[in-house]
């Protein structure tokens, strides 16, 4: 099962997350399995692929909660629900 994770990069007390697609077994610095995003909570800045993240959600993939939260702020959930009713039309 993949998931949608943060993975911690930055420097000690100045952390910033990198958004991967990841094996659920893997640990959190452990190899991933595309880079889909950056997050930086100081700063409050969100880059995202947006192709790549539908691509993952469709298969399935699961985002952590942390995660779940950033999609939805930048409505990645409605992208995908408009991209799954027009498929079915």
């Amino acid at each position: 099962m993949v998931k949608l994770r943060l993975k911690r990069c930055g420097r000690k007390q100045r952390a910033v997350y990198r958004i991967v697609a990841i094996d659920v077994r893997a640990r959190r610095e452990g190899r991933d399995l595309r880079k889909v995003g950056f997050y930086d909570p100081i700063r409050n800045q969100t880059q995202l692929n947006v192709p790549a993240l539908l691509y993952f959600l469709e298969k399935g993939a699961q985002p952590t909660g942390t995660v779940h939260d950033i999609l939805k702020k930048v409505d990645v959930f409605r992208e995908l629900f408009l991209n799954k009713s027009k498929l079915k039309n």
